[in-house]
């Protein structure tokens, strides 16, 4: 019993020890950063008064490169000090931007800033143009505690564009002042789908069991990709007619939205039949499995390529249950996601 004791001992002041190595993590990283910004303000406060501003500053830079480095050590290069620099004016203006509200005429000055990602994320982010697009990278790093990597692999893949192909102005603002919120079945989904994890090509060489494997092999980063809320039930789940089968490829459940989801993997062009498969396999779940206080299931089919029209006329008109979405196996260029928008514009109008 003592044995037990000591064990149990042991396990909560090593949970404390972490607990505290992390909050310790956390305030050298906000101080650091805070640090860097305040660093970038007196840079370009002295700038400001410089004669020839571009040949002053140039000259400054260097001057404090080498004194700081001296009396600091590393990290105060020209480069570097460039970057604070940057930062600075990077986020003094995105700060104006958030404290100019429509709802208020009365503009708050702030003093303290509040900095909860590392130097390496803000790093990052400085290099987004779009304060909007800058801002919900930042809120859903620090939401999700993303790491750089994540994060860099989330803008890659475009996210803030995805989401914001099927929203209206109003809503993509909202993204930009809180992230993403999932309070309905459409917030959920993303047109297109980014696989580039799996390593699968983007021809069709493969099996929608090969592409299903990939997922399972893959599932942490396939729920990443998925969004906020899911949880892995199964998959392959037989569900039986009259001695007849039917596989369900993938089955989720949403703790935000308190459902299931259901995705069905298509290699090509999707067709009203898979759209007609997706339906029956809804129905069960929603007759069969929902418990009582449940909400409706969700059915996402992802195929390579789609007909609007096809989707449009075989589906309801007040359709809030099934959606299908195109996938992408490797990552798209800029100019794919361009014409992405382009061509689905006509859904926000």
């Amino acid at each position: 019993m003592k044995d037990l004791q000591n064990t149990q001992l042991l396990q909560n002041i090593s949970s404390l020890l972490d607990n505290a190595r992390k909050k310790v993590a956390v305030a050298v990283n906000q101080t650091i950063v805070l640090t860097y910004y305040e660093i970038g303000r007196m840079i370009v406060e002295d700038e400001q008064n410089g004669e020839n501003r571009a040949e002053y500053g140039k000259a400054v830079l260097k001057d404090l490169s080498l004194h700081l480095t001296e009396k600091f050590g590393k990290g105060f290069s020209v480069e570097n000090l460039d970057r604070m620099r940057f930062f600075y004016k990077t986020y003094s203006e995105q700060i104006s931007s958030t404290l100019l509200t429509n709802s208020s005429n009365i503009i708050q000055q702030t003093t303290s800033v509040n900095f909860n990602l590392s130097w390496s994320h803000y790093l990052k982010l400085m290099r987004i143009k779009d304060i909007n697009e800058r801002k919900f990278y930042e809120i859903e790093s620090y939401k999700n505690n993303w790491s750089l990597r994540e994060l860099q692999r989330q803008y890659d893949s475009a996210l803030y564009t995805r989401l914001s192909l099927s929203k209206n102005k109003e809503e993509i603002l909202q993204l930009a002042e809180k992230g993403q919120i999932v309070e309905k079945p459409k917030d959920l989904i993303k047109d297109p789908y980014v696989l580039e994890f799996l390593g699968l090509s983007e021809k069709p060489n493969y099996s929608e069991s090969d592409l299903e494997s990939g997922l399972i092999d893959k599932l942490e980063h396939f729920l990443l990709e998925l969004g906020n809320g899911f949880t892995f039930v199964g998959r392959q789940q037989r569900i039986t007619f009259e001695e007849k089968h039917f596989y369900i490829d993938l089955v989720f459940y949403n703790r935000i939205l308190r459902c299931f989801v259901l995705i069905d993997l298509k290699i090509g062009e999707l067709k009203h039949q898979d759209i007609g498969q997706m339906q029956m396999y809804v129905n069960y779940f929603d007759r069969e499995k929902r418990l009582e206080g449940e909400n409706k299931t969700i059915g996402i089919i992802l195929c390579q390529d789609k007909s609007e029209a096809l989707v449009q006329y075989t589906l309801p008109e007040d359709n809030e249950q099934i959606f299908a979405s195109k996938y992408f196996t490797v990552l798209p260029s800029k100019q794919d996601f361009i014409n992405i928008l382009n061509s689905d514009n006509g859904k926000n109008s």
